[in-house]
């Protein structure tokens, strides 16, 4: 093979960014030790991969069927990789594949199966691994009929969704009537996926690579917060911190099981919900996905290299021998040894948001993807590691002063331990008073504050005036103008650490445990250290 195309993911979008251009520079850097004459085709003047000194040619155009073909016919390549720019590729997998082009890496067919919501559910159907119900609606009627079925809440999104986009947690009949008229339009050309939503199931990512004989697992991470969060968004945990050695067993095997069914070769995206031992496959991209750059300074393996040069006929054996030789010793999992000398370490990755950039946006997270960036951090302990993130993505966490707790009554009954972890720690609790009301009768003691909407003094005021150090709100499901709206824009304002997730505030709790417990100092590692 003397001459590859690689497709960009266009322009960096929220939804879509520079995790894929370090995937397509990586890449480029690894057919070029191949020998490989590398072409890219981007549109982005702010990439990587489109400076002038990257690949050994560069097409600066829209990533259209069009132009592709109109750059296919004039260098004439011995393939072309659609699987490092993201989602915006893969949807021209089919049509180039009948215009004649040569794909490395995955077949389109096995690409079009992991997309397409039925054809992916009737896989999974077949090779027996769960799945949350789920129904392919086409009309409004349907759309009522298939949800009421399923129970609500409910997860609706359509296919071949970039970064979430359009996705949502649709909590009753009135709410999915809404997003039917406002978000989408439904026909049978447009259908879209209507999922059970698993509440208080834990959220997991597998990054993996196939060469159609041998699948290799870089890493599984679980994520902090609870399923239903967008992967982007999400902060997130290798090895995984909570989550028994069975489950993540199950997790590896059903990674491995589908990547063989779909014959993947290169890299595979795999999400799956945990509610309590049971592991649900949610969805799988056969492309690289936005962790692979954390996972590659991770485990210390550059994935997307080793993925381009599966895509031109190398073999993971050849690549990787050493891993081959811990597998035969039982190790089937690259990130179980994350280790330096005898330390075992945890890296944590946590996402940057631009909410300060856009005033009215209600800072919450849900199934589409709004952060902007990401950071991450390496600690022998949870707890270290995710104080480190927070500091790295902008949150200093407060070891001492209160605590402002409220909470979706969903949520109430998962504070109680919360709660008392930050009392333990010496931290005022306060909160208004649905939430002030279930502490009390839970024996924890706490401050009433009044709502924005009863009178002042408020909890806004308290921000305001920097009497709060912490905010704990998960939001209700709904998104108008409430009280948590304006809480939610004051920590933004006043810069004040805050979480929207129970989940996420149990890591911070056992990151200020964490720091605490070390006297208040960090340690720092190098990550040229760790890989030695």
């Amino acid at each position: 093979m003397k001459k590859v195309l690689i497709l960009g993911s266009g322009p960096n979008r929220i939804g879509q960014g520079i995790e894929f251009d370090y995937a397509c520079v990586h890449a480029i850097y690894a057919l070029r030790e191949e020998g490989i004459e590398t072409i890219m085709l981007n549109c982005n003047p702010e990439t990587v991969s489109t400076d002038y000194d990257t690949a050994d040619k560069l097409y600066f155009e829209p990533i259209v069927l069009e132009n592709v073909l109109e750059v296919i016919r004039k260098e004439k390549p011995d393939g072309v990789f659609l699987q490092f720019g993201g989602q915006t590729p893969l949807k021209l997998s089919l049509h180039l594949k009948k215009a004649g082009v040569k794909i490395l890496g995955t077949e389109p067919e096995s690409i079009d199966m992991a997309e397409d919501r039925e054809l992916f559910r009737d896989l999974i159907n077949k090779l027996g691994i769960r799945q949350p119900p789920s129904g392919t609606v086409r009309s409004k009627e349907e759309a009522i009929k298939i949800a009421e079925g399923i129970g609500y809440p409910v997860l609706v999104r359509p296919s071949y969704v970039l970064g979430g986009r359009a996705m949502r947690i649709i909590y009753d009949e009135e709410e999915l009537l809404s997003y039917l008229e406002e978000a989408v339009s439904v026909s049978y050309e447009r259908p879209i996926l209507i999922d059970k939503y698993l509440s208080d199931s834990v959220e997991v990512d597998v990054d993996a690579i196939g060469d159609g004989e041998d699948y290799l697992i870089g890493a599984v991470m679980e994520h902090i917060e609870e399923a239903g969060v967008h992967s982007g968004d999400s902060a997130a945990c290798i090895p995984p911190y909570t989550l028994g050695e069975q489950v993540v067993k199950t997790i590896k095997e059903q990674s491995k099981k589908i990547a063989k069914a779909l014959n993947v070769r290169g890299l595979i995206n795999l999400q799956f919900a945990i509610k309590g031992e049971d592991v649900y496959v949610l969805e799988v991209n056969p492309r690289a996905s936005r962790t692979v750059p954390f996972v590659s300074k991770a485990i210390g393996y550059p994935l997307a290299k080793i993925a381009a040069k599966v895509g031109v006929g190398n073999k993971l054996r050849q690549l990787l021998p050493e891993v081959f030789e811990r597998i035969k010793k039982g190790d089937v999992h690259i990130a179980s040894d994350f280790m330096s000398a005898d330390k075992k370490l945890y890296a944590v990755k946590e996402v940057v948001f631009p909410w300060k950039r856009f005033p009215e946006v209600d800072p919450i997270l849900g199934p589409e993807m709004r952060s902007t960036g990401e950071v991450m951090a390496i600690d022998e302990e949870f707890g270290m590691a995710y104080y480190k993130a927070q500091l790295a993505a902008g949150q200093r966490l407060p070891t001492k002063g209160k605590v402002f707790i409220s909470v979706a009554d969903r949520d109430k009954s998962k504070i109680v331990d919360l709660a008392k972890g930050f009392k333990a720690l010496g931290f005022e609790l306060c909160a208004t008073a649905g939430t002030y009301r279930f502490l009390r009768e839970h024996g924890i003691e706490a401050t009433h504050v009044l709502k924005v909407s009863e009178g002042r003094p408020h909890v806004v005021d308290m921000i305001t005036n920097g009497d709060i150090n912490l905010v704990i709100n998960t939001p209700t499901g709904k998104k108008e103008r409430s009280d948590a709206y304006y809480i939610r824009r004051a920590v933004l304002q006043y810069d004040a650490p805050y979480t929207t997730t129970v989940r996420g505030g149990y890591a911070m709790l056992s990151a200020i445990e964490c720091f605490l417990s070390h006297g208040g100092k960090l340690r720092v590692y190098a990550i040229q250290d760790i890989h030695k």
